[in-house]
């Protein structure tokens, strides 16, 4: 089925409205979830949206609940999300030291305790809107691990997302790389479940640690576990965002001593520079040009599977695409949907629909 991004932000805005949201936090997250969508990321759209419902009744998500400044030293600034909105605070709090950044040309951002941040992408834009670039690392807390560490049987991490943004030049677009450092988001199994499809080979192990590519493995008891991306490199990397975002941040890692409550908690540490202050501008978008020529100048060895792009181009093609044809959505995850709208008090039937 299709759902034109109008009636799903439609279905998004009423029940976030129903939940308590105030009209500009209302917007933000819709707007993210959206996005989400649009851009080829399901596993961080609308279809995460009944489990918002779920933290915000359990009391373990904080509607119109803002960012706090807990310390502010110039370059550094230390914010606690107050388990309120990520996609919210996380703005909220890029706004500001992007606001920072134009005066001291670098600023190192800390974000602890945010609900669940979704599409880490979309803090790269801010910067990149803003003419700057960014580096983000986040971790993950609050549920057990869904993660195995580089030849390990049973799940130690999560899946600890960084990203790279890099604003456009005037020949090429804006790059910016998202990924979660699991070989799949975690989101991404779960649209996998609610499709009843499997996932690709490598992605998963069951509960034995072995290879598998079901997804209802990760709803087992016991439970199996996502595969870290390239091995001991995606491992490391997912350790080192444990380090950064849970340790650095002062929100705390995935290690057993910390209390689970059920949802999900992220902690987000930010780089964020002003290139003017590093490098003439004009030489480093020549510079990238250049480079960004080279590497599309490289012949593809599949060319099934397209030609050599940069990172954000995939993006941009999901989004002019579904934004003709319509968001794919799944019969499991419009009742899904449906069932949060009648948990908040709203009539399903009343509320526009998918189409086939």
């Amino acid at each position: 089925m299709y759902i034109s991004e109008q009636s799903l932000h439609i279905v998004v805005t009423s029940i976030l409205t129903a939940c308590g949201s105030s009209a500009a936090e209302t917007r933000i997250v819709a707007d993210h979830l959206i996005m989400a969508n649009l851009t080829g990321h399901d596993s961080h759209g609308a279809g995460m949206l009944p489990t918002y419902v779920k933290s915000i009744q359990a009391g373990l998500l904080k509607p119109n609940t803002p960012p706090l400044l807990v310390s502010d030293s110039g370059s550094i600034m230390i914010f606690d999300g107050q388990r309120g909105f990520g996609q919210q605070v996380a703005r909220e709090a890029m706004s500001l030291a992007i606001e920072r950044c134009r005066e001291t040309g670098l600023v190192l951002m800390a974000l602890r305790n945010a609900h669940h941040i979704g599409r880490v992408g979309s803090y790269g834009e801010q910067s990149i809107a803003a003419g700057l670039i960014s580096l983000h690392f986040v971790n993950v807390t609050d549920h057990p691990p869904l993660v195995t560490p580089y030849n390990g049987a049973k799940a130690r991490l999560l899946t600890n997302p960084v990203c790279f943004a890099m604003p456009a030049t005037e020949k090429h677009p804006a790059a910016l790389l998202d990924m979660a450092t699991s070989k799949i988001a975690l989101g991404k199994a779960r649209v996998a479940v609610l499709a009843g499809k499997p996932v690709e080979e490598g992605c998963l192990v069951d509960a034995q640690g072995q290879p598998a590519t079901d997804p209802r493995v990760l709803l087992a008891d016991p439970r199996g576990a996502l595969t870290p991306f390239g091995d001991y490199k995606g491992s490391g990397i997912a350790f080192f965002c444990e380090m950064l975002a849970g340790a650095l941040t002062g929100g705390g890692t995935i290690q057993p001593g910390n209390k689970v409550h059920g949802s999900i908690i992220n902690n987000m540490l930010t780089i964020i520079v002003d290139p003017a202050r590093l490098v003439d501008v004009d030489w480093m978008k020549r510079e990238i040009d250049a480079l960004t020529d080279y590497i599309l100048d490289s012949q593809p060895v599949d060319e099934t599977r397209g030609p050599v792009m940069i990172a954000g181009t995939p993006e941009r093609q999901a989004r002019a695409e579904r934004q003709r044809t319509g968001i794919p959505i799944d019969a499991n995850t419009w009742q899904e949907l449906q069932e949060s709208a009648r948990a908040v008090g709203l009539d399903p039937q009343a509320l526009p629909g998918p189409v086939s």
